[in-house]
């Protein structure tokens, strides 16, 4: 349960570093991208198994990563879009109830047991995460952009599952820190990449706030995903659990953390949600 907690301590400070980036005016994208070579240092400095990086394309898990690092540069770029075109409510909830992709395929393909209860609480723990995330007035949908949050909840699904399959079947318990900061590594250069290319058209400048800004967000961003993967090995709780508390309680810590260190108003609707999601945790792990 420790790694459990710590990942949703990380992930939660990763939306409290995103919030600062609007305050120190940093650049997001270039942010994102030495954030990723920052997780992906971390990993390798943290590492036990010692591997050359002539050695990682020989591991079995390798193709994974460099498609979760592709994953990771195109979806940030899709919630982006839909927080601006559809707003953050509904690129939050998108990317939240993507926890039922993960849920659905521990059910289906590993044969994890999910009782009336348990099912009972995920079913909350859906309800919890809109009610938390949604802002004041309705959320409005242009039929038009409707493909964005569709690609946002699908997307942040299959890496929810990417993971979760590549902690059942491919990556020893030693080699989780290498694993994740080949991901990370994948998805600085998928970032590289777009900047080369767009630097065809528009100069790069890149400030040194923003540097320090991706330093700031890599550490946490790696160990949300080092922690996770831990949990996933929980003897106790099964994957259906642990994306559902996971993501349940991201969304609810991260909600009281803008309350405590940004004086956020949170509806009626909002404080309904988080008891929701109480609830549906205490469904989930004690059943």
């Amino acid at each position: 349960m420790l790694d459990l907690a710590l990942s949703i301590l990380f992930s939660s400070l990763i939306f409290v570093i995103f919030k600062l980036y609007t305050r120190f005016r940093v650049q997001t994208l270039y942010a994102i991208i030495f954030n990723y070579i920052t997780a992906c240092s971390v990993g390798f400095f943290l590492s036990d198994v010692r591997v050359s990086i002539v050695e990682i394309p020989s591991k079995k898990w390798f193709l994974g990563t460099l498609l979760l690092g592709l994953l990771f540069i195109i979806i940030f770029n899709l919630m982006a879009k839909t927080s601006q075109i559809l707003g953050v409510s509904v690129a939050s909830v998108a990317t939240k109830m993507s926890l039922a992709i993960p849920v659905l395929l521990g059910v289906i393909l590993y044969g994890e047991a999910l009782g009336p209860l348990k099912g009972i609480g995920i079913l909350l723990a859906l309800a919890a995460v809109y009610f938390t995330s949604v802002k004041k007035g309705p959320i409005k949908f242009n039929r038009q952009s409707l493909y964005l949050p569709v690609l946002v909840f699908l997307g942040s699904g299959i890496i929810d599952a990417g993971i979760q399959y590549a902690e059942q079947f491919l990556v020893p318990t030693e080699e989780f820190p290498i694993f994740s900061s080949t991901a990370f590594a994948s998805a600085a250069f998928c970032g590289l990449m777009f900047i080369l290319i767009r630097s065809w058209k528009t100069p790069v400048k890149i400030l040194p706030r923003s540097i320090i800004g991706g330093i700031a967000l890599g550490v946490p961003n790696f160990f949300s995903i080092y922690f996770l993967l831990r949990a996933l090995q929980n003897e106790v709780l099964n994957s259906a659990s642990v994306f559902t508390i996971n993501n349940v309680a991201i969304v609810m810590f991260s909600t009281l953390l803008g309350i405590l260190l940004f004086k956020e108003v949170i509806s009626a609707k909002n404080w309904f949600g988080i008891m929701m999601a109480i609830l549906s945790i205490l469904l989930v792990a004690v059943f």
